[in-house]
């Protein structure tokens, strides 16, 4: 008697497709491209009385760059700033790490590498 197969259990590719990592969940940062102001929904804009959280497309039609005055069409979409890069699900991997923003990890890599290169450059010292 043979015995039955076993089905396997596959994910559907569409699945796949629709899950996004944390940074392009995360609200888009607009870069002015006549000054390089960036709006960052999650500071929003003091100067304009714009609130914390406020997306981009929802600033009012008359908000303009505090730094040089253009209108919202004038800006660029830079994507998102300061989210961790991955899935929610391997935030917790990794001793934190992965909790970092790509500008914080390049601090830690390159600041442990100039640290490191500064203990060589500190032997020639020893006699």
């Amino acid at each position: 008697m043979s015995e039955p197969a076993k089905e396997e259990q596959s994910v559907p590719e569409e699945s796949l497709s629709k899950e996004k990592t944390l940074a392009e969940q995360a609200p888009s940062s607009y870069e002015c491209r006549s000054c390089g102001y960036v709006y960052v929904p999650s500071k929003g804009d003091n100067q304009g009385e714009i609130p914390p959280g406020t997306l981009f497309t929802d600033l009012p039609s008359d908000w303009r760059c505090p730094v040089c005055g253009v209108r919202t069409n004038q800006f660029t979409n830079i994507g998102a700033q300061g989210a961790p890069s991955g899935f929610a699900d391997n935030l917790d991997y990794g001793f934190g790490v992965n909790r970092l923003t790509p500008a914080q990890k390049n601090i830690l890599i390159f600041g442990a590498l100039g640290l490191g290169f500064l203990f060589f450059l500190s032997l020639y010292g020893l006699n």
